[in-house]
This record gives structure tokens, C-alpha cells and sequence, in this order.
């Protein structure tokens, strides 16, 4: 199993978009790769068409999107085929054919006793390091604008130097604003004081204070 933070396993895959090398061919950009159980199937079906719905809004954020199931090409493409003619709408983003299962497996995407992937998510940044992963079983469909949230939110982060708080922008406590990372001196912590006298920051106490980004 691989875990957050490792660079994301080299491996040359054939998509309906042709033939890539991960994460080499996405070098310097995000990417988000997810699983599904298989093609034509209900909730897969919803799936993908509510992530092409929201495929604009990915590539804002400088995201590119593949898919991926223990299926062959043709099967992936006779499926898009029929989400335009029956949907009104076109996957445009590759979906890998992994009909060996090698990718899958390579990336644990098939859960214990199964024979089809879980719909496993992995965000990937521009450097190939894997900093988020989603599993959900086969028989509950994802939230594809958790997934957009969770990428602006780890973007935000590595650019500003902050975290963000439960369900950030629409947290409970503060709003849209980002938490500073706690003190772990005792200067810090008169700094956090400095900065909160100056209202550069607001603070429930020296360990919990947040700002505006």
C-alpha cells in the first residue's frame, strides 16, 4: 500500500486518450487520478458524468483528470460512447484500461477477496508526490466538489503556509479563514501575542489562532 507523501509509482498506462508514463508525462502539474468498479455500471455512470460536469472547474485549479477500471480500452470507449448519446455528455478526460489489473494493484485499488477496483481517489502534486488518497466501496458514489475543496485547500496551503479548518471555506468556528500553524516555542508564542495585539491574526488562544488569506 502506498501512503501520503511518496512519490507516486512510475507506470506506463493505455488510455482512450493513448498510450502515458505517470506521473513522468504530468510533470509540473496536478493530477487526479480515481478508480471505478466498471464501465456501464449505475453508479460509476453517475459518477462520471457529474466529475465531466465539473472538469472546467479542475482545470482552473491546473488539474488534470484520468479514470481508471480493471476494463479494455474499447469498453471504456463504447461507455463514453453512450453517456454523449444518452447523457448529452462527452468525457473528455483519459481513462485508463487496466484490464490486467497491474495498475490496480500496483496502487491497492482492489480491496481484500474483490476482483474490481474500490473507487479509490489520488491527488497528486506537480513535484509526483501523492498528498491526498479517498476510498469509498463500490456501492457509494463520491463527491467530486470534496475532492475540488481538498485541492484548493492542499494548494492554498503549500502557497500560504497554512492549514485549513472542517469544511473550510464554511467552517462552523471561523469561517473562510486559514488556521496558523501552533507555536512551538515559547518566542512563538510571544510572537503569536505580537501578531494578534497588531491584528495581524485572531486567536481562542496561542495555539488556535487564524487569519484571512
Amino acid at each position: 500500500m502506498i501512503v501520503l507523501g511518496e512519490r507516486f509509482p512510475e507506470i506506463k498506462v493505455k488510455t482512450t486518450h493513448g498510450n502515458l508514463k505517470l506521473p513522468d508525462d504530468l510533470s509540473g502539474k496536478w493530477f487526479v487520478l480515481f478508480s471505478h468498479p466498471a464501465d456501464f455500471t449505475p453508479v460509476c455512470t453517475t459518477e462520471f458524468y457529474a466529475m465531466q460536469k465539473r472538469l472546467g472547474k479542475f482545470k482552473e485549479l491546473g488539474v488534470e483528470v484520468l479514470g481508471l477500471s480493471v476494463d479494455q480500452v474499447f469498453s471504456h470507449l463504447k461507455w463514453a460512447e453512450w453517456i454523449k448519446d444518452n447523457l448529452d455528455t462527452e468525457i473528455e478526460f483519459p481513462i485508463i484500461a487496466d484490464d490486467r489489473g497491474m495498475v490496480a494493484e500496483a496502487l491497492g485499488m482492489i480491496p481484500s477477496g474483490a476482483s474490481i477496483t474500490a473507487r479509490a481517489v489520488f491527488i497528486v502534486d506537480p513535484k509526483g508526490l501523492i498528498r491526498a488518497i479517498v476510498y469509498y466501496p463500490a456501492e457509494v458514489g463520491r463527491d467530486w466538489d470534496e475532492i475540488l475543496r481538498a485541492i484548493k485547500a492542499l494548494q492554498i496551503s503549500d502557497e500560504k503556509k497554512v492549514a485549513l479548518p472542517h469544511k473550510w471555506p464554511e467552517n462552523e468556528l471561523i469561517g473562510d479563514r486559514a488556521i496558523v500553524p501552533p507555536a512551538g516555542t515559547v518566542d512563538q508564542i510571544k510572537e503569536r501575542e505580537e501578531s494578534k495585539k497588531k491584528g495581524e491574526i485572531e486567536c481562542y488562544d496561542w495555539w488556535l489562532c487564524h487569519k484571512k488569506i
